[in-house]
């Protein structure tokens, strides 16, 4: 079912203050990690079809797929806690440079021809997901290699973001080689592939086809403020309670440290079908995707595209 209701006003501060919200995403790191601990230990020591350790190694991917989305949500905030819980979130799938490209990159360019994390319209998934990978990465080591250069010194040092983050992963998965043998190293790889990509679909479609315009002229030129309109927007339930209101996603890039309890909907946000769970099966068929969302963001444009 659907869920349109906002909190009121006057307790959305409050609401914000609430560590009850706080500690379910710290919550969610221990189980994540005891999970890809436990799986890790079943493929190395159980006598399975291959089958069947390929299997797992997909499922605690979907699960580091779920700790990138949490650490979506900590690393927007100012607590330097929640950051750096962040990028352990991101250990696990070795994707910590989304930490410095999500927040300085894709928020700063969203719906534009430069965001690599931005799908463009008739584009499809598998044509995005090279571009958004590749660029990312890209993109996140150019925004830190000039965040240091502004002080004088080269970038590869341990108070850069991106390495540092790298760092914690190659600990954890260095630590769990060391433990369990060398042989689960394919199967580490999957579940990173799989953990990564899942985040990528969910970017392929929270902005399909969005595209701000620009405003002023000559070298005044800009692109207009990112508002709710720039991003798809859903209020299923079941995957707003299991993805921190993720699905409330043009709240969030309006307003990108609101806490994920005091989320919004908006009039003016296009609306997905249905919830990203069903969306994410629709964006791996893309000419049943383009049958579904073209249409929408036609309509979206009033027909101006």
């Amino acid at each position: 079912g659907l869920d349109r209701s906002n909190p009121p006003d006057d307790i959305i501060e409050e609401l914000e203050e609430d560590r009850y919200y706080r500690y379910i995403t710290f919550a969610f790191l221990p189980i994540q990690y005891a999970g890809f601990a436990f799986a890790m230990y079943l493929i190395a020591t159980q006598e399975w079809p291959l089958a069947h350790k390929i299997g797992l190694a997909l499922t605690i991917g979907f699960i580091g797929g779920i700790g990138i989305n949490t650490a979506h949500e900590l690393g927007h905030k100012r607590e330097s806690h929640e950051r750096w819980l962040s990028k352990i979130a991101l250990a696990q799938s070795f994707y910590g440079h989304f930490y410095i490209e999500h927040n300085r990159g894709h928020h700063v360019r969203v719906a534009t021809p430069e965001d690599p994390a931005s799908a463009r319209v008739g584009e499809n998934f598998y044509q995005f997901w090279p571009r958004t990978v590749w660029g990312s990465l890209k993109s996140a080591w150019r925004l830190e290699k000039r965040r240091i250069a502004r002080r004088g010194k080269h970038p590869f040092r341990i108070g850069n973001h991106v390495l540092n983050a790298w760092l914690l992963s190659a600990v954890l998965w260095g630590g769990l080689i060391a433990w369990l043998g060398v042989g689960i190293t394919p199967y580490l790889l999957i579940q990173a592939v799989v953990g990564f990509s899942l985040l990528e679909v969910v970017n392929y479609m929270e902005h399909y086809g969005m595209l701000r315009q620009k405003v002023g002229s000559g070298e005044r030129q800009r692109y207009e403020r990112v508002d709710p309109s720039h991003s798809w927007n859903s209020n299923n339930i079941a995957t707003n309670v299991l993805l921190y209101h993720l699905q409330r996603h043009s709240d969030h890039h309006a307003n990108p440290t609101r806490r994920y309890q005091t989320l919004r909907d908006f009039e003016e946000s296009p609306v997905l079908p249905t919830g990203y769970a069903g969306m994410i099966v629709l964006a791996l068929f893309p000419p049943i995707w383009r049958r579904v969302m073209d249409p929408r963001v036609v309509a979206h444009f009033q027909g101006d595209l």
